[in-house]
């Protein structure tokens, strides 16, 4: 069996900003401090969705990609505050100097978080611990914000130390602590278990990584598909994905499995509407314009299918993307089937992904899921 040795002298540091938008919004309006703030689409209308929320917010339920209009009702006197991604995408350049004083081994996930290889450092500091414990410092000094941080020898370990002490925190997960650690985990933190396979899992009697240990690889494959070997893997703490600096994004998009399966266009478009939305906000965020808008759909008999239109320009609007989801919908769908899963994602970047690249080696942070 494959063992962690690839791993072990890795130095592995997963950085992810706390509560971002919404700390930039306090620390640049003294009136938002101390109070529950939502960075997204208002409420009114159509509805927005929270990108994210203050830890003031998130006391009362507000958590990130909720609808704009539940997170009203969770919190009546919430802040709502539109995003100005000029400004963070100001602070996520000045994070990303910060991180190449260390290291030129930089995987951007998002505006707000990143891996790093610091097994050679440029300063021969040699403790990852130590860098990290820099990095915050650096962040907390320059720009009046908390990171935290998390440490270990691999990409998926250093990302869940990194979500254990937020805010402002800082976990080490050494390579003999790993397997122990891994044990307790509940199956819905591993990476790569959405919630339906969580739900398929807990159903099995698998709460834990403990619980997935004690089926075999064959097992796991069996029950979970070739995502089954991976978890094999991921449950024993082994994971040999390097830190990629030159990610890049070939697709981004959304997709919602239904606890119960729709089967009418109106409720298929409505689902869809949900969906665009989230879509719609990520590609903005990011700056980023596609040609080809793919819809995936997964019947109650788990058959897939995906149905794509493309064209001449780039888009990214809310309303072309809905509308050709549901034409999609329109010609794909037949009497009597039910549908359990939607998806919509948009790709085909072009001239958008090239000027990202010029970016990225300009020194900006790299704006990609």
């Amino acid at each position: 069996m494959e063992t962690q040795a690839n791993n072990i002298h890795r130095k592995i540091i997963h950085i992810d900003m706390d509560a971002f938008y919404a700390s930039v919004e306090q620390r640049d309006n003294e009136d938002y401090r101390g109070k529950p703030i939502v960075v997204g689409g208002p409420p009114e209308g159509r509805g927005g969705v929270v990108a994210t929320a203050s830890y003031e917010a998130r006391k009362f339920g507000i958590r990130s990609a909720m609808p704009s209009k539940k997170a009203l009702q969770l919190c009546p006197h919430a802040i709502f505050v539109r995003p100005r991604f000029a400004a963070y995408k100001e602070v996520s350049q000045h994070i990303r100097e910060i991180f190449s004083r260390y290291t030129d081994l930089i995987e951007p996930l998002s505006l707000d978080e990143a891996y790093l290889d610091v097994t050679e450092d440029k300063l021969n500091i040699g403790s990852a611990i130590e860098i990290a414990k820099q990095i915050k410092q650096a962040i907390k000094d320059e720009l009046n914000l908390t990171a935290s941080a998390g440490v270990s020898v691999n990409k998926f370990v250093a990302k869940i130390a990194s979500d254990m002490n937020k805010p402002d925190g800082l976990k080490f997960i050494g390579p003999s602590g790993i397997e122990s650690f891994m044990e307790i985990l509940p199956v819905e933190k591993f990476f790569g278990v959405g919630k339906v396979t969580a739900e398929k899992m807990k159903k099995m009697g698998l709460h834990t990584g403990a619980d997935l240990k004690k089926l075999s690889e064959d097992e796991m494959h069996r029950h979970f598909g070739k995502a089954g070997r991976f978890y094999f893997k991921i449950i024993r703490g082994i994971d040999n994905r390097e830190v990629q600096p030159h990610r890049e994004t070939k697709s981004s998009g959304a997709e919602d499995t239904f606890t119960y399966d729709l089967t009418t266009l109106d409720e298929m478009y409505a689902e869809l509407d949900k969906i665009a939305i989230t879509v719609a906000n990520r590609l903005q965020r990011y700056e980023l314009k596609g040609r080809t808008v793919t819809l995936k759909v997964k019947y109650s008999d788990f058959k897939q299918i995906t149905r794509n239109q493309s064209f001449p320009s780039p888009i990214c609007d809310l309303e072309s993307i809905s509308a050709t989801a549901k034409q999609l919908m329109a010609t794909s769908f037949e009497d009597g089937q039910k549908i359990r899963l939607l998806g919509i994602s948009l790709s085909n970047f072009g001239d958008a992904v090239t000027r990202q690249k010029q970016e990225k080696d300009t020194g900006q942070l790299e704006l990609f899921d």
